[in-house]
């Protein structure tokens, strides 16, 4: 179960670049329902604020896997990171995975991104072109390494295009670019022609089959 949700937050190419600059493709918000075996476990949700060149994007995770109506997992997740332009300056994140606490705070300093894991007082240092593992930026696809926002460390990743499909959302229907995640993270996203991040799909380690579904 914990592989299934750090697939989730790993969770993060088309002609269209979704950064924190003039041509960003998002509004004030973007939500999803996470989809287990066709039963709601929970929602994922981001909010986007722009003050001039800087861009604040909150995340908020809430999932509850029940068996036999006895919540047998549960996992939140909360995390605020920070752009000036298309420059990835921070981040701060909270988890609780299912009892297990995490935090950690990541802030960009000259030719390096400082990460520090309060529960653990380790404090490292990764490349500075890494981006967060945070879904919604399509720079993603181009990357072959991100920051797990729920540990600090570097997650290795190589993405595919595998094509063009038509998804359902909670409400219509969208064309989409998918990409297939592999490496360190194993999972299938979705970005529509604008560069937003519309679907993920994953096969948890238990078999079962979780989607997130477009609100």
């Amino acid at each position: 179960m914990h592989r299934l949700i750090l697939a989730m937050l790993l969770l993060a190419t088309g002609s269209t670049v979704a950064s924190a600059a003039e041509d960003f493709p998002y509004g004030s918000s973007l939500s999803f329902t996470a989809v287990r075996n066709g039963q709601t476990i929970g929602h994922h949700s981001l909010t986007f604020q722009k003050n001039g060149a800087q861009l604040t994007v909150s995340t908020a995770i809430d999932l509850a896997v029940k068996f036999m109506g006895v919540t047998a997992y549960r996992y939140t997740h909360r995390a605020q990171e920070v752009w000036t332009g298309d420059t990835f300056q921070g981040l701060t994140a909270q988890t609780d995975d299912d009892g297990k606490k995490h935090a950690i705070q990541i802030r960009r300093d000259g030719a390096a991104l400082i990460i520090e894991r309060n529960a653990d007082a380790v404090r490292t240092t990764l490349p500075p072109q890494l981006l967060p593992s945070t879904h919604w930026n399509i720079r993603q696809v181009r990357q072959s390494a991100l920051v797990n926002t729920q540990t600090g460390t570097e997650a290795r990743v190589q993405v595919a295009v595998l094509g063009r499909e038509t998804i359902r959302t909670a409400s219509s229907s969208i064309d989409a670019t998918r990409y297939r995640y592999t490496g360190d993270l194993v999972m299938d996203q979705w970005f529509d022609d604008a560069g937003r991040w519309v679907k993920t799909s994953f096969t948890a380690s238990d078999g079962s089959t979780v989607e997130y579904v477009l609100k």
